[in-house]
């Protein structure tokens, strides 16, 4: 019974529990920002039509960021979900095209403290998205189908100062992709003769820079009022890709309005003051 016993204590000594924070050790804090923001988007796609539509879209946004504990804490994960619409005319206003995309994108960045009260995260991420364009007139083709996996580099820039007594956060990101693959049917080929047909050969491309150039510039302030964080900012998305006599050209620039909380994973704590953990953003 003793060895039974002995054997069982070594087994568990073995087991790698997660890894809790050590005595006088401030825990890792979870920052989670969800918004929601409107403004202007342009739509071009010429499997649809040879035109430039413009309008109006709305976006959703959810963005989460941890210390992800590797390397001295140096290491940062960031998680963001988006969901993207957009309604948009024809120059001569008489048909219409719906945009609607849903996007997630996951980064790890490596912290570089400049000064107490500015950082510079730099890092990799990667990007899946899918969508479509709808086209209200056309009757063969009245639907554009878009779906990209990407590889693709990360920069964020963290500024703490104050305006009156009130502690504000400004942030700069910028994402950039390099490399994947996405979608891309052969100009003319319908959806009938693709899923129905079967005529799929050839419809996953290699995407870099000399066929999909796609930027990302995302500029943020946060700022406490009282027992929650307001976060105001812009966002500005450009995709564009060429291939198969297909061109498409997506631009956006929204005014984002939510509000900011920060946790403790798996307790559900919400944490009222800062200074006692260690955030990812703050």
């Amino acid at each position: 019974m003793k060895r039974i016993t002995g054997i069982l204590l070594l087994c568990l000594s073995l087991v790698r529990l997660p890894a809790q924070p050590m005595a006088g050790e401030l825990p890792r804090a979870m920052n989670e920002g969800t918004l929601i923001g409107t403004g202007s988007a342009h739509v071009k796609d010429t499997y649809l039509s040879p035109f430039t539509y413009a309008g109006w879209g709305i976006r959703i946004l959810n963005e989460r960021m941890k210390i992800t504990g590797r390397s001295k804490d140096n290491f940062s994960r960031q998680q963001i979900i988006n969901v993207d619409l957009s309604f948009t005319k024809n120059p001569a206003e008489n048909v219409n095209d719906v945009g609607a995309f849903v996007a997630y994108s996951l980064g790890y960045h490596y912290r570089l403290e400049v000064s107490p009260a500015f950082r510079v995260l730099t890092g990799a991420s990667t990007h899946l998205s899918g969508g479509f364009i709808y086209n209200t007139r056309n009757g063969n083709n009245p639907l554009s189908a878009k779906t990209d996996i990407d590889l693709g580099v990360s920069l964020i820039a963290l500024w703490n100062f104050r305006i009156n007594k009130r502690a504000l956060t400004l942030r700069y990101q910028g994402e950039l992709p390099f490399a994947g693959v996405f979608f891309s049917p052969e100009y003319g080929v319908s959806y009938y003769e693709m899923f129905n047909i079967g005529n799929l050969s050839d419809v996953v491309t290699f995407n870099s820079f000399h066929n999909k150039f796609a930027l990302k510039n995302y500029v943020t302030v946060d700022i406490p009022i009282h027992s929650f964080t307001l976060r105001l900012g812009y966002l500005n998305s450009f995709y564009y890709t060429d291939s198969k006599n297909i061109e498409t050209r997506i631009i956006s620039n929204s005014f984002i309005i939510g509000w900011v909380k920060e946790f403790i994973p798996l307790e559900s704590k919400r944490i009222k003051h800062k200074n006692k953990v260690r955030s990812a953003y703050y």
